[in-house]
């Protein structure tokens, strides 16, 4: 019945709908079709028309109810006013929603939904009453500062049924005989809690500390994913979610998957096996085993090896490798291919229930959300049962599916020809199913309770239900949520490769990319990006993140676990020519986490000659320099010596090469204005400094960068030092083993170090602002920075 036909406005005005409200509400034709339909059943019922509360009631069953289906039943209740509040209608919406299949039983309604029960003002008094003597003596104290909504929620919860803004007026009304007016001290503002910084936070802090105390209150990821916090449904309650669809036999397969699972939340984690997991599928980890560890429930590693073109064993290794670095260990590890056999057979019976067809469009034809109808899309089941079992000798042929898809898409691909061996099933298949097709199914297969992935997705919903449905088989619920994105980076496994093979980058770990083996080779920790996903938190919105956040998570970790040594990347040489003992090597004790001496000392040696930075000394020092100058002392860190010029050194060109001093004990010299780091009999070891590897921040964005992404590398993001210096504390140290170097930042030992070259990567200054990038480190030893 059209909405929007002659009477239809005159109708909801009838109801006590404002004349604008009845307009906007014929706006939405869905809406005005199934309220005009309520209240022509409601005037059959009542033989008049609806008055004014009764009309409320039936435009909010009308807005509200999610299957239509239940509409005459739930109107009927409310016509012969057995449902007259808002509290009872609420509670019937939410009954029909749990009980989608009919016949509802009457009894049970009546007794959940509050049906001819009346609650009397003496009820709700005594009811208030009892609340406020409870609280008396705090309500005398803090007057109108109590919180109030404690009394109407203890009210509330003895009488279920009573009206809210009834109970509201009844604790106004005790409340002011208890306390009176109110006086001037009671309207009085609170005043507001001032936060102070401790000195010793960063100057820069200021202009970050929204985000900080952001980061302060964040919960982590198990309080953000257990019990109700999402708002997910309950395993075996599938029905009660938005959209999902109820078949005649919906019930009974979800009481067979209960009997399987026990009730047991089940997620999966299912990646192709076509390139190196980025810091964005760090949320999807994060996400799908965090929420099954959260509620005590199971996640599977489910490799979606359908496209056997693009797949190579290493990426399987690598995948399950970084799951399990982060943390994680699957339930089972699993492949799309363990199904095959049974998707092949499913495709059949599709095809059967005429829900599928064989296609001869080209893969050209087919692009995009507009292709051309197929001429194909009616053939008889026979033939396509018939043309699907001979498939691979037919070219371009495809499986196609009957549906419309909510992007508009029209009959997506089932199955596909691929003449390319599988790397687990050989030569037995030619013939290769989709994600569209396959993906619902193996979460089905699995019984998995909360199929949860990005956005992206959310257009293929309606076709995993359908698809579910249309071969009546258990369906999960898909829910989406936005993936993660950070500035100043790609992520596309297209264009990593394009990176690496024009040689920007050196392969799929270099530490410029956010690929999750970079980051771990440039030294970030686990931990820290387990935090970070934990800060994004986990929303449905996309979120674009500047990397300086993960790298104070990663500052964070690092503060605690990274012990501190003493390195110099640009040496310069200086000779205490008055060294207290000239003929042996002293032993220096140094913490490893000055902050907290109880985790220990490592010993450095301390000879006559030493090495320190060159930008430690200044032979015309600048105004406010307060290092090493002539004239100018420096304290040697954590030696009890303060060290003055006797006199600089100089090569051929007139560069200082050398600095002679004196040193003098702590105790019986002036304070100096500085301390430097220093190290003596070093290991020497390669740095690789790292910047961002792109200078825009969207560099896929023609806007920014019209030359495309690769115009946009920054050709200074990697610095190499060959022959920088470090204690011998850190020999032996192996790869990954991060440490601090003193006033430098932090440093994680390269994979590729070798007993001859040892690399590290370097990583940001702690207590300054980030810069975008990683370092590295070689020679007898390589350090990365993180």
């Amino acid at each position: 019945m059209a909405a929007d036909e002659p009477g239809a406005l005159e109708l909801f005005v009838s109801i006590g709908l404002s004349e604008s409200k009845a307009r906007e509400t014929l706006r939405n034709q869905a809406l005005s079709a199934l309220l005009r339909e309520a209240i022509v059943q409601a005037q059959e019922i009542l033989g008049s028309a609806a008055d004014k509360t009764v009309g409320t009631l039936l435009y909010n069953v009308a807005s509200r109810l999610k299957d239509p289906k239940h509409l005459g039943f739930l109107v009927e209740y409310i016509a012969t006013k057995k449902i007259v509040t808002d509290l009872q209608l609420n509670a019937a919406l939410e009954y029909v929603k749990s009980h989608p299949v009919e016949p509802i039983d009457a009894a049970d309604f009546a007794r959940e939904c509050g049906v001819g029960v009346i609650v009397t003002p003496e009820q709700i008094e005594e009811a208030v009453e009892a609340s406020i003597s409870k609280h008396r003596a705090q309500l005398l104290s803090e007057r109108y500062r109590f919180n109030m909504g404690l009394l109407m929620g203890e009210a509330r919860s003895k009488l279920k049924w009573a009206d809210g803004k009834i109970i509201k007026n009844e604790v106004d009304l005790q409340v002011l005989h208890l306390l009176g007016p109110k006086t001037e001290a009671d309207l009085e503002k609170k005043s507001k809690v001032s936060v102070y910084l401790p000195s010793f936070l960063p100057s820069f802090l200021p202009s970050f500390l929204p985000s900080f105390l952001e980061c302060v209150k964040t919960k982590s990821l198990m309080e953000q994913l257990r019990g109700e916090a999402l708002k997910f449904h309950k395993p075996g309650e599938n029905y009660k979610t938005e959209g999902y669809v109820v078949t005649p036999n919906t019930m009974n397969l979800l009481k067979q998957h209960l009997e399987i699972t026990g009730g047991q939340v089940r997620t999966r984690f299912p990646p192709e096996p076509n390139g190196i997991l980025h810091i964005g599928h760090a949320k999807a980890i994060n996400f799908n085993f965090g929420f099954a560890k959260a509620n005590g429930g199971i996640c599977f590693l489910r490799y979606d090896d359908t496209n056997p073109e693009k797949e190579e064993e290493k990426y399987f290794t690598a995948i399950r490798d970084i799951v399990e670095w982060l943390g994680y260990t699957p339930y089972a590890v699993t492949h799309a291919s363990d199904y095959f056999d049974q998707l092949y057979t499913w495709a059949v019976d599709l095809i059967r229930r005429g829900h599928a067809y064989v296609c001869h469009q080209k893969v050209e034809e087919i692009k995009g959300h507009n292709p051309p109808p197929s001429p194909w899309r009616d053939r008889p089941v026979e033939e396509s049962l018939l043309l699907f079992e001979v498939l691979p000798f037919h070219g371009e042929a495809t499986l196609r599916m009957k549906l419309v898809m909510e992007d508009g898409k029209m009959d997506p691909v089932a199955y596909r020809i691929k003449y390319t061996p599988h790397h687990r099933t050989g030569d037995k298949w030619c013939i290769y199913p989709t994600y569209d097709y396959t993906h619902c199914l193996c979460d089905s297969i699995e019984n998995i309770t909360h199929s949860l992935c990005t956005k992206e997705f959310q257009a293929r919903r309606s076709s995993y239900f359908w698809l579910c449905n249309a071969l009546d088989v258990y369906c999960p619920v898909q829910w989406e949520y936005g993936r993660l994105n950070l500035l100043y980076t790609v992520v596309s496994k297209r264009k990593i490769i394009r990176l690496v093979d024009s040689g920007a980058v050196r392969d799929w770990d270099d530490p410029r990319l956010f690929t999750l083996t970079a980051l771990r080779r440039r030294g970030f920790p686990a931990e820290a990006i387990n935090n970070f996903c934990a800060r994004v938190g986990v929303t449905v919105a996309q979120c674009t993140m500047e990397p300086h956040m993960l790298e104070a998570c990663v500052r964070e970790v690092l503060n605690e676990q990274a012990p501190r040594v003493m390195a110099v990347l640009e040496p310069l040489c200086v000779t205490i020519v008055n060294f207290p003992a000239p003929h042996k090597i002293l032993e220096i004790d140094v913490p490893n986490f000055p902050a907290d001496e109880t985790k220990g000392f490592h010993k450095v040696p301390f000879q006559p000659t030493i090495y320190i930075e060159q930008s430690d000394f200044r032979e015309v020092p600048e105004k406010g320099y307060k290092r090493l100058a002539p004239g100018q002392p420096v304290g040697l860190r954590h030696t009890g010596y303060v060290i003055a010029i006797q006199s600089i050194i100089k090569d051929t060109n007139g560069r200082v090469k050398e600095l002679e001093v004196t040193c003098t004990k702590s105790e019986a010299a002036e304070k100096p204005k500085a301390f430097i780091h220093w190290v003596s009999n070093p290991l020497v070891c390669e740095v690789r400094q790292y910047e961002r590897l792109f200078l825009h921040k969207n560099p896929e964005d023609p806007a920014e960068v019209p030359q495309g992404f690769l115009s946009d590398v920054n050709p200074n993001s990697l610095s190499v030092i060959e022959e920088a210096l470090v204690d011998r504390s850190v020999c032996g140290a192996k790869p990954f083993t991060k440490f601090q170097f003193e006033r430098l930042g932090y440093f994680s030992v390269d994979p590729d170090s070798t007993g001859a070259k040892v690399s590290s990567q370097k990583g940001q200054k702690p207590g300054r602002v980030p810069s975008p990038s990683p370092v590295q480190m070689a020679r007898k030893g390589k350090f990365s920075c993180t």
